[in-house]
């Protein structure tokens, strides 16, 4: 991917556009995909980086949704398995079947779980993956060697899909890319062109040159996830009732001790509700999620010290070796762009993933809700709408079977010197970050086309200078630009630090 080739064809302005999204996390990646695979002409903005917002920070799970089941939500498990089977189809680098223990602390929990997640096989259908069974005591300490095992009667033991979402949604954009689409990051879209009240195109800016430009289009899609609201508001005026309700879920990462094998734990009962996880990924162990409301709608949330407080607490409560604050590498903060039941706020621990595809007045196409592991579903919804609003050509999907551009493999350099003992990367990582992935900025590298950031904090901070200056010796970059890069990367760490952390700065001070 080619950034400066893609922004010239965007700022041409004879160039005329089939259809325009705005946003580039999963919803709106998907939707380029989609549209490019069936012969559109596409272009995708995104303010940030691709991913940089809700997309990159889940619990890395492609699944039916177990607490959806139970909740009587038949529909929507069924649809999550369906696509959770052709994710793991369409990207097998990517995507992989990964097995989960439910443990029982009661006798009969080992059959009232197994039963429920026994349905949840069936409904998967020939898309499953493997079928759910029942452990002993000793089986169950196998599969997870610091469960703890004091009234431990057993476990059930079922399968679902794990993914690293970031490096999914680089391999998105890269598959519309690669189909024709014009797709770039940290272009924000700062007005919607209107003829006659209809939406007809986008005014939009590069945030790294300045360079503005406006795009005509027959169709306009906003796919911005928790800023779903203020695109609205550019088309229906600061009036405009919100139909968001967001909620932010964190994560904390962990030694991979604390599983201490690579079987993930399912918690079903917690003290508000929600389900928890604890999942081996990257060598690591990964715990969450939350479910706070009321949250201000942001582009980098941070984690709370009560959440951090929460997560820890219940961990200790199945592990043998409880983790505490001094054990925590990482933690990382995402916001869920739920959509209000009939407009109104509450629990949003009870407010449905399912997705919202709405048409205004002007034409503008709203795609908003929804999960990762539908997201291809999602995209093709928004693009069948946007044909009809548009008066395209109708051309048929064929996503379902498409596999994603560099989602055969992974794409980490296993030969290569590591950049860091505690860090999986090496710098030929960082050399195609840049050439081939759109990395532009610091962060980017870290925190999304390398998952540096989420793994280990003090890891990614120690490398930052080093992989900086390489960045720059690529792009030609100056020391001035080496110093503004380290400045973002400082402003983003509460992100990703423990909220107590009192880290030293990556910035030099003056006259160092």
């Amino acid at each position: 991917m080619n950034r400066t080739e893609l922004l010239d064809r965007l700022s041409d302005p004879s160039e005329s556009w089939d259809i325009v999204i705005i946003g580039g996390g999963a919803t709106g990646l998907g939707i380029a995909v989609d549209a490019a695979s069936r012969g559109y002409r596409t272009a995708l903005l995104e303010q940030a980086d691709f991913a940089e917002s809700t997309s990159s920070k889940s619990t890395k799970l492609v699944h039916g949704g177990v607490r959806y089941l139970r909740g009587g939500e038949v529909g929507l498990v069924r649809e999550s398995l369906r696509e959770r089977g052709r994710l793991l189809r369409n990207a097998p680098g990517l995507v992989r079947p990964l097995s989960f223990v439910v443990p029982a602390y009661r006798w009969y929990e080992r059959f009232f779980y197994g039963s429920g997640l026994t349905l949840y096989d069936l409904m998967a259908g020939q898309l499953g993956i493997r079928s759910t069974g029942h452990l002993s005591k000793s089986e169950t300490i196998s599969e997870i060697p610091n469960l703890r095992d004091e009234g431990l009667f057993g476990g059930t033991l079922y399968w679902d899909g794990q993914f690293d979402d970031s490096r999914l949604a680089v391999a998105m954009a890269r598959t519309a890319v690669d189909h024709g689409a014009a797709v770039v990051n940290h272009t924000r879209v700062e007005e919607l062109v209107k003829e006659n009240g209809k939406v007809t195109g986008v005014a939009a800016r590069d945030e790294i040159d300045g360079r503005e430009f406006r795009l005509k289009s027959r169709v306009v899609i906003n796919a911005t996830g928790v800023f779903t609201d203020s695109v609205r508001e550019m088309d229906l005026g600061k009036g405009a009732d919100p139909i968001i309700a967001p909620s932010q879920g964190i994560h904390i990462v962990l030694d991979k001790k604390f599983l201490g094998g690579e079987t993930g734990i399912m918690i079903p009962n917690t003290d508000d509700g929600r389900v928890l996880f604890a999942i081996p990924w990257h060598n690591r162990t990964l715990l969450g999620t939350t479910d706070t409301g009321g949250v201000p709608v942001e582009l980098n949330p941070r984690p709370l010290g009560e959440e951090v407080d929460y997560l820890i607490d219940h961990a200790g409560r199945y592990f043998s070796e409880k983790p505490t604050h001094a054990d925590v590498r990482a933690t990382f903060a995402g916001l869920r762009p739920l959509v209000k039941p009939g407009g109104k706020t509450g629990d949003t621990s009870k407010i449905s993933r399912s997705h919202h595809l709405a048409v205004s007045e002007s034409g503008l196409v709203t795609m908003a809700g929804g999960k990762w592991t539908t997201y291809r579903q999602m995209a093709e919804d928004a693009v069948d709408r946007a044909i009809e609003v548009g008066g395209l050509e109708t051309q048929p999907c064929c996503t379902a079977d498409l596999t994603l551009l560099g989602a055969e493999a992974n794409p980490v350099d296993s030969k290569g010197e590591l950049l860091d003992p505690d860090l999986p990367y090496t710098k030929s990582d960082v050399d195609r970050a840049v050439s081939e992935e759109m990395a532009v900025t610091l962060p980017d590298l870290l925190c999304r086309r390398t998952r540096a950031m989420f793994l280990d904090v003090e890891a990614a901070k120690r490398i930052a200078p080093s992989v900086v200056k390489q960045m720059a010796g690529r792009g030609g970059n100056s020391a001035a630009w080496e110093k503004e890069q380290l400045a973002n990367l400082e402003k983003v760490l509460p992100t990703y630090s423990p909220p107590v952390s009192q880290s030293p700065s990556l910035v030099a001070s003056e006259g160092s």
